[in-house]
């Protein structure tokens, strides 16, 4: 009886031994789990691509596979399928593919872009940010109807133009997107997106600045900014 009673004392202390050694190892894997979670990774690539110094000809290579959706000067489609990209800030384009890479924005055709061979370093991040920052859009832009356009520029400069600009020019230093010039159907899909939870990576304070605001003044911002010149200069440093 007394055996048994040491064995049965044996056998709890294996027993919470190895229960405390699992406990461990899972916290363990957590950690590492944290450690080299999206977020993380994409952090670290975004600024290893900006202390990348961009290489032109390689950028210019590699674009031309961008250059299949969004045209050789980055203009996009005027329908707002794709977005003009062209002389868009080189830290805002930078920022993009990297949150596409990493699944932090979501559109199947960029998310299956980004992951193809012709991305694969943040070099390769810099070069054709580079490019893309350099062009300046020659094709069309489709405007608004004009209906909301006057209703569209007052909620405009009262909600987005401190951040943006008057005529949608962004800012570089501050990673804020040139929004200017770009086709109207296309900033609507982004705004619905943004109030529905689809840009998570955004700043927090678009979602309160945008949604009470009704279908006619969005197509109204759109218009407005789909007017607005959107000029080049804000190349890679």
């Amino acid at each position: 009886m007394v055996l048994d009673a040491e064995h049965g004392k044996l056998v709890i202390m294996r027993t919470r031994a190895i229960a405390g050694l699992i406990a461990c190892l899972l916290a363990s894997v957590v950690t590492a789990q944290v450690l080299a979670s999206p977020t993380t990774k994409a952090v670290t690539e975004y600024r290893a691509a900006l202390a990348a110094v961009p290489n032109a000809p390689r950028g210019d290579e590699i674009f031309a596979t961008c250059a299949a959706c969004h045209g050789v000067d980055g203009s996009g489609l005027p329908d707002g399928s794709v977005p003009a990209i062209g002389s868009q800030h080189y830290s805002v384009l930078l920022r993009q593919l990297v949150d596409y890479r990493y699944a932090e924005r979501w559109d199947i055709r960029m998310e299956h872009v980004s992951r193809l061979n012709v991305l694969r370093t943040p070099q390769d991040l810099a070069d054709v940010a580079a490019l893309i920052a350099s062009l300046q859009p020659m094709g069309p832009t489709v405007h608004g109807t004009g209906e909301f356009l006057s209703v569209g520029t007052r909620v405009y400069f009262e909600r987005c133009q401190a951040c943006h600009g008057a005529t949608g020019q962004g800012n570089a230093d501050r990673g804020i997107a040139r929004l200017a010039g770009q086709h109207p159907e296309y900033l609507i899909r982004q705004f619905i997106d943004v109030v529905e939870s689809r840009r998570p990576r955004l700043s927090k304070t678009h979602v309160p600045l945008m949604r009470e605001l009704q279908r006619p003044e969005l197509e109204g911002i759109a218009d407005y900014l789909s007017r607005t010149r959107r000029s080049r200069g804000d190349v890679a440093p």
